[in-house]
């Protein structure tokens, strides 16, 4: 099967040995994205909300540089420090997806790149 790489500027460029996306026939895998502006790479200033929003809108412009968008999430993984913001997390999912929503896990960790304060990755299938 052949693998494509995914790459916009739309989205904060890889800040390591990985890429944005890779596309495999019609699933797309979508690295993690923390809350950097895609512009300055640095985290957004603001709320948690703020930085929430930000992560969304990087795997947006992501999954939209693969052909699809958010709505094509299979599979949504989000790492928090704190899972005190959790339900914060659900309050903003809620303005980006739409039910049928995807299969979600939520991870407490330790640390996040750039003191982050979340994470999310996503598995795109494509129609």
């Amino acid at each position: 099967m052949t693998r494509t790489i995914i790459s916009t500027d739309q989205a904060p460029q890889a800040i390591g040995t990985y890429s944005q996306a890779v596309k495999c026939g019609n699933t797309v895998y979508l690295s993690g994205q923390i809350p950097l502006d895609p512009a300055s790479m640095q985290l957004v200033e603001g709320d948690m909300a703020a930085q929430i929003r930000r992560v969304f809108d990087n795997l947006a412009a992501v999954a939209a540089a693969a052909g699809g968008s958010l709505a094509d999430v299979a599979k949504l993984n989000v790492f928090l420090p704190d899972l005190g913001h959790f339900a914060l997390v659900n309050e903003i999912m809620a303005e980006y997806f739409s039910q049928p929503y995807p299969a979600r896990a939520a991870v407490g960790v330790a640390a996040l790149p750039k003191g982050a304060q979340v994470e999310m990755d996503a598995v795109l299938e494509l129609g």
